[in-house]
């Protein structure tokens, strides 16, 4: 019978440091665009180290509520910092690469079969996803329904019964990459160009481009905070 008394595991102290900053934000009625004090303030205040401040701050970048301007200070990205925890986050980061891997694979395929398969009420939904999506940008937003509904018309344009059952099956792990990506700064727009070429590509019938397209689409996709991120680093 195993032991039910686990030791308990004690925060990293940048962990503590990221609660505190949240605490602060609040306490100071912080919003988007306004700034953070200066590392060294913060570190005397806190009295932590500059590098356990600097990984707390990295957190809070690597889930899109702050910016870091080099030479320019942090920047809040939103109304609060209220970041989830680090635990969920690392688990996150670990099946990432995983999911960005099945995408390639089943999507620069979906690609394909969409170019030799569409019909025009398949490339009538695809425009309506990239005018849905410029909206979203065009008010703010970083365009994850549009980006959503593009790939789910892309999807449905290729006609492949079994690989949209296995799209479907990993929709919330794609959730999951759409976010990260699209709270990249400058992302949207760029994620938006490049569905542009897609569909451009699927019009056309050019299979060839349009897995080409789909493939440097996916490869942005992947160039993620997140992953360049070391939970562990000291």
């Amino acid at each position: 019978m195993s032991d039910p008394l686990r030791p308990v595991s004690r925060p990293r102290l940048y962990e503590q440091v990221v609660e505190q900053l949240r605490a602060y934000a609040d306490a100071a009625g912080l919003k988007a665009g306004d700034r953070l004090p200066s590392e060294r303030d913060l570190a005397e205040r806190l009295r932590v180290s500059r590098a356990s401040l600097k990984q707390a701050i990295v957190v809070l970048e690597v889930q899109g509520l702050v910016e870091i301007r080099h030479g320019g200070g942090t920047y809040l990205r939103a109304d609060s910092l209220h970041p989830e925890p680090v635990a969920r986050l690392v688990e996150r980061r670990r099946r990432l690469p995983d999911v960005l891997d099945a995408r390639e694979a089943m999507e620069t395929k979906l690609a394909e079969l969409a170019a030799q398969r569409r019909t025009e009420a398949d490339l009538a939904e695809i425009d309506a996803a990239l005018t849905a999506m410029r909206a979203e940008i065009d008010d703010g937003q970083p365009g994850e329904e549009g980006d959503r509904r593009f790939h789910a018309a892309v999807t449905a344009a290729a006609h492949s019964e079994l690989l949209a059952d296995f799209m479907a099956r990993i929709a919330d792990q794609i959730a999951e990459t759409r976010h990260e990506s699209l709270q990249q700064p400058g992302r949207p727009p760029q994620s938006l160009a490049q569905h542009t070429k897609i569909a451009d590509a699927i019009r056309a019938q050019d299979a060839r481009t349009a897995v080409e397209a789909m493939r440097v689409h996916l490869e942005t996709v992947r160039r993620v905070r997140l992953l360049s991120w070391n939970p562990e680093e000291p």
